[in-house]
């Protein structure tokens, strides 16, 4: 059997520019299909709110939401590191709030944890590097301060917002990250902290040279909707198989085609 994908794994696919892979996967079947595939990574991410549960953003996602999808994610994940997000309402920027619930998500089967640090909002996360827990530091676009940020915007892009990145991403990684996530930033900036940096650096929306990139899972199915950011590359066409699938159901049940003999006891 494979051996599971640690930190170590990805430091050592760093070392010799071989990038990994991440998707997002929020239940069992996805994450079953993404492992048996090969990909590295499970982020288990607040996005959830977005993709599964139907709210405007990662806002509303409660610690307890994480969790259940967290543990169905685990139980289908035999090779692929399972990376949980820490939702904004299970931390709220408070040191003891987010060390108690990364304990939670750890207990509900998470590998690691991935935390949203800003320059306004780092100071939350210092009780966490004690914890034998691997934490990923989210730098640039961070969904939940997405307000703060004036809506979904590359971040980075003049030499004074692009150095204040790049000294966070430093500092988390002497502090005690294992690896660093980088979203919507320019792509020789996600090219200069990835070689500046010494632990792993995965990339959406940063550029072809992070030591690895992530999508959405149901982005890369083409299952997401008509909304796609730039950065994303459909790599199936999903949603349509599946519609398809349910109108001949449904003319079939209409017609009294199904259920048919064969389909009866």
């Amino acid at each position: 059997m494979t051996s599971p994908v640690t930190f170590t794994t990805l430091q050592a696919q760093k070392s010799v520019n071989q990038p990994f892979s991440m998707v997002t996967a929020y239940d069992f079947p996805f994450a079953q299909c993404a492992d048996k595939a090969g990909i590295d990574v499970l982020l288990v991410g607040d996005s959830l709110g977005n993709v599964v549960l139907g709210y405007s953003n990662t806002l509303d996602v409660t610690l307890a939401d994480m969790c259940h999808h967290v543990g169905a994610v685990s139980r289908a994940a035999k090779r692929a590191m399972v990376l949980a997000d820490l939702p904004y309402l299970a931390h709220q920027h408070d040191a003891n709030l987010a060390r108690e619930s990364a304990l939670t998500l750890k207990k509900a089967g998470a590998d690691a944890i991935k935390c949203e640090v800003t320059l306004d909002h780092s100071d939350y996360v210092s009780g966490l590097w004690d914890l034998g827990i691997p934490i990923v530091a989210h730098l640039g676009f961070t969904p939940q301060s997405v307000e703060e940020l004036g809506g979904y915007k590359v971040q980075g892009r003049d030499p004074e917002s692009a150095a204040a990145i790049l000294e966070l991403a430093l500092r988390m990684e002497q502090d005690g990250a294992s690896a660093i996530l980088i979203e919507m930033v320019p792509a020789t900036l996600g090219a200069e902290i990835s070689r500046r940096l010494q632990i792993p650096v995965i990339g959406i929306g940063a550029g072809p040279d992070c030591d690895g990139q992530v999508l959405v899972g149901h982005d890369i199915l083409g299952f997401s909707g008509s909304f796609s950011p730039r950065f994303v590359k459909k790599f199936g066409q999903v949603d349509q198989a599946i519609e398809a699938a349910f109108t001949s159901f449904k003319d079939a049940v209409s017609s009294r085609n199904f259920p048919s003999q064969e389909h009866s006891f």
